[in-house]
């Protein structure tokens, strides 16, 4: 009788559990509207109620397979449960680069939130946890490209807002070449340059009508593919990822869907007017020394050994105002110190897009429109390299200019309706930063997430502490 009861109570509990979990299952689907899981319920079942599966059978065998099999049952569980967090909820990012400092600095990790801005649902589901494209030390693809599924995203907390940080997907990192030392550059900016250098770099493209210039810088860009693709053996094979596969970048935002951007004398105004820039911005400015600062004045003001090695190379450094103010007024130790203009012609790259004659700097840029879901554009042969990538691209249409015509899909347009939202990303440490400057837009599809706070900060330098713990838990929204 008393087994009966004992037996009765286990079996209330075990619906208990079954309730619980299919409701947050449920509610779950619910979220990501993929009723295709409910596949998954007779399984969930069976665990709870039914029991015909024997999904711990290892726990009858002999001890050297218990012990074994009871380490990959753990190292199953947490894979997945990694996987799925990591994929809805949240993920942890290292900052890689000097491109947002002094906002962020190299060697903070940020906890970074997927509810934001609503997690996407995975476009490459059969991915190994916690890598983003390459197997550690074997090196070869972490995912596998089939299924892929369309781009969605489930609602989330809100929306991208203007000058919030940013993590995203890489947007040129559609194409990469596959030696490790240059992984991490731009495919189209070195197709550019390599191939301005095969074409001799002769050509007076002023002078050249806009049909003319297209067609020039396609010559461009495939001499320089070709070129690439001949010397196979510096650069490797070129390779294609998707979407949420390729690197990961972070930058402010500056730029909303439906917006007009442009950069005059190093300032970003948005619709005609100034936005506010990060209290940390950092601009390159020529310095000349004396002598060495001392490390305790360096640390002071915050400049880096990667700063001073760039004085060294090149004669210029990137400094905040205030750290450009304060060298100006060490006499003892600097010579001179002012910013560096477009005058200076310092070789920053070609700006975005690579295949138009815009006479564009870092500093000077625009006024470009940024493409919004559902608005229109007016294509003509002065703007179709701008909208060039989003609409061939990130939406999937064929293009082709011709004649000074414009061809989608093969039908003569001179207009398009964009489906997604673009935003435009840019460093705080503004002329030392790849963004969008050089290579356009950031689709919505390739949004991340949000960072909330720096939960660690390893300093990569050898000045000062090992460990910022001044940087520790604080929130990055508080980084104006």
């Amino acid at each position: 009788m008393i087994d009966k009861r004992k037996a009765n109570l286990n079996m209330k509990k075990q619906w208990i559990k079954f309730a619980i979990v299919l409701i947050l299952y449920l509610l779950f689907l619910f979220w990501v509207k993929s009723w295709l899981g409910l596949l998954i319920v007779p399984l969930i079942y069976d665990v709870y109620i039914t029991k015909k599966i024997k999904w711990q059978w290892w726990k009858d065998s002999e001890k050297p397979m218990r012990v074994l099999m009871s380490w990959v049952d753990a190292i199953i569980f947490a894979l997945v449960a990694v996987y799925f967090i990591n994929q809805f909820f949240f993920q942890n990012y290292v900052i890689p680069s000097s491109s947002l400092e002094k906002s962020l600095l190299r060697g903070d990790y940020l906890f970074v939130s997927k509810l934001s801005y609503g997690p996407r649902i995975p476009q490459t589901p059969l991915t190994m946890p916690l890598t983003q494209h390459t197997m550690p030390v074997i090196g070869t693809k972490s995912y596998i490209e089939w299924p892929h599924w369309d781009y969605r995203r489930v609602p989330g907390f809100g929306h991208v807002e203007l000058n919030d940080i940013v993590v995203f997907n890489y947007p040129a990192g559609d194409s990469v070449m596959s030696n490790n030392q240059y992984q991490a550059r731009d495919y189209y900016q070195d197709c550019y340059a390599y191939g301005m250098q095969a074409m001799g770099n002769s050509v007076q493209v002023d002078s050249l009508t806009p049909q003319q210039q297209w067609d020039y810088y396609q010559k461009v860009m495939n001499a320089g593919a070709n070129f690439i693709k001949a010397n196979e053996q510096q650069f490797g094979e070129i390779i294609t990822r998707p979407t949420d596969r390729r690197e990961n970048y972070v930058k402010r935002c500056v730029g909303l869907p439906g917006q007009t951007l442009q950069i005059k004398d190093q300032k970003v105004y948005v619709n005609g007017k100034m936005n506010k820039e990060p209290d940390n911005v950092q601009y390159t400015y020529f310095v000349r020394f004396k002598q060495a600062l001392p490390d305790a004045t360096l640390e002071q003001l915050e400049i880096t050994i990667e700063d001073l090695q760039s004085n060294g190379a090149y004669g210029y450094m990137p400094l905040t105002h205030n750290a450009a103010e304060a060298l100006k007024k060490m006499t003892d130790y600097v010579e001179s110190v002012r910013p560096v203009t477009d005058a200076d012609r310092v070789e920053s790259g070609k700006t975005y897009p690579v295949n138009a004659n815009t006479g564009w700097t870092r500093d000077n840029y625009g006024p470009v429109w940024i493409p919004a879901k559902g608005q229109k554009v007016t294509l003509t042969m002065d703007n179709i390299a701008i909208y060039e990538r989003p609409i061939r691209v990130y939406e999937n249409n064929e293009l082709i200019v011709k004649d000074g015509k414009i061809f989608i899909n093969g039908k003569e347009t001179n207009e398009y309706t964009f489906q997604m939202d673009y935003y435009w990303m840019m460093g705080d440490n503004r002329h030392n930063s790849l963004d969008s400057r050089y290579w356009g837009f950031v689709p919505e599809d390739h949004v991340v997430g949000k960072p909330i706070f720096i939960w660690l900060s390893i300093n990569p330098e050898d000045l000062g502490p090992k460990i910022r713990w001044s940087r520790m838990f604080r929130m990055v929204d508080n980084i104006k």
